[in-house]
């Protein structure tokens, strides 16, 4: 049974999931075969002003028709295999664009762990996408070790969507989406057109690992799709192999599954920003409060008069005008940093403290403004 074509949901930034099955041959050469349309969405989207950051598997693989056929075993092995192939994969990806910088971003379990570890990954990814440069992440699988690893690029590309505040989650497989059965065992398997939440029945029913190539199966798709929709990401699986339904993306057509969000993405947001922990408070002046009540504006250190309490870098803090609590936010400094930089112009930060993690105080898309 084939996959009804449906509408794409709204979406102005994106990531891509591609898997090791869709960048190597059967022997494992690294191959361009199915890029090719991959990459030509990715420069259409580009086109109409949108933002995709790439999650791209391939580096052990592409490592491994580097080396000889019996080196590659265990976990030295495999660290060595994806130094040795990481490279050319990167320059796979960057043949494919003329106009846009390929920018490679290598993510451990830690960085996503870790709270300033996370908030410098996430700094790093919006400056290049400011830059316009195409971002292309891979887990760092030259130091990582099987305990502290993400495991498989799937659940990765959920934790980036999340991370780089994401409207969409496209995966693209060997398979064309979810179906009642694996299609390659049962013939009448039906097609999944829209699942609207990953249910404990529907993460059993799933099976293990998928190609040989990769790491993942669709249990990792699902739990993927599980963690992108708590986040209020929506997630789209498609056949990546088939150059005519990844062409039709760029129209905003899916033959494939999609998995629901559970809220939006913004309201999802917005909740866990309200009920979080407080750590502290920054004192604002009118002027500022007024910016991030009527204009959705970040908090710049010139509109800040004071900081209260012991909070660190990546907390979450009040922001008040007097007696008026006016918003809450991820701090991007810490309180012994906001306190020097209070009342200062953003061209200040570097010389004051000595380091900048940049402009925003509070940017925008951390901080929600309060009702009253």
């Amino acid at each position: 049974m084939a996959f009804t074509e449906q509408a794409l949901p709204p979406w102005r930034r994106a990531v891509l999931k591609v898997g090791s099955s869709l960048l190597t041959t059967p022997e494992g050469a690294l191959t361009g075969a199915h890029a090719v349309a991959l990459a030509s969405f990715v420069a259409a989207s580009r086109a109409q002003r949108r933002e995709v950051v790439i999650v791209s598997s391939g580096a052990v693989a592409a490592g491994r028709g580097l080396a000889a056929p019996q080196r590659g075993s265990g976990l030295v092995g495999r660290q060595a295999l994806a130094a040795l192939g990481q490279t050319r994969l990167v320059a796979l990806w960057q043949g494919f664009f003329d106009d846009a910088a390929v920018a490679q971003v290598l993510l451990t379990h830690d960085d996503l762990r870790h709270r300033r570890r996370y908030l410098n990954a996430r700094s790093t990814l919006r400056e290049l996408l400011a830059l316009g440069a195409i971002p292309v992440i891979n887990e760092n699988d030259t130091v990582a070790v099987d305990e502290l690893k993400v495991g498989d690029n799937d659940n990765l590309a959920a934790i980036v969507a999340a991370l780089v505040d994401a409207d969409l989650l496209l995966i693209a497989s060997d398979v064309a989406g979810l179906y009642s059965a694996d299609p390659r065992a049962v013939i009448d398997a039906m097609a999944i057109d829209d699942v609207a939440a990953v249910t404990p029945a529907l993460l059993a029913s799933a099976g293990g690992a998928g190609s040989r190539a990769g790491t993942g199966g669709m249990r990792t798709k699902l739990e993927a799709a599980e963690k992108a929709a708590s986040a209020g990401i929506e997630t789209v699986i498609f056949d990546g192999r088939n150059a005519a339904v990844v062409g039709r993306l760029a129209t905003g057509l899916l033959s494939g599954t999609r998995f629901r969000a559970q809220g939006g993405r913004v309201a999802a947001r917005t909740s866990w920003l309200r009920h979080a922990p407080i750590a502290g408070r920054i004192d604002v002046d009118a002027g500022a409060a007024a910016a991030l009540r009527s204009r959705g504006a970040s908090l710049l250190p010139g509109g800040v008069t004071s900081a209260t309490g012991d909070f660190a870098r990546g907390d979450v803090v009040e922001v008040a005008e007097g007696d008026r609590v006016t918003a809450r936010g991820i701090a991007q400094y810490a309180a012994g940093d906001i306190r020097r930089l209070a009342g200062k112009h953003t061209r200040e930060i570097e010389a004051v403290l000595g380091y900048s993690y940049g402009e925003t105080i509070i940017h925008r898309d951390d901080l929600v403004v309060l009702p009253g």
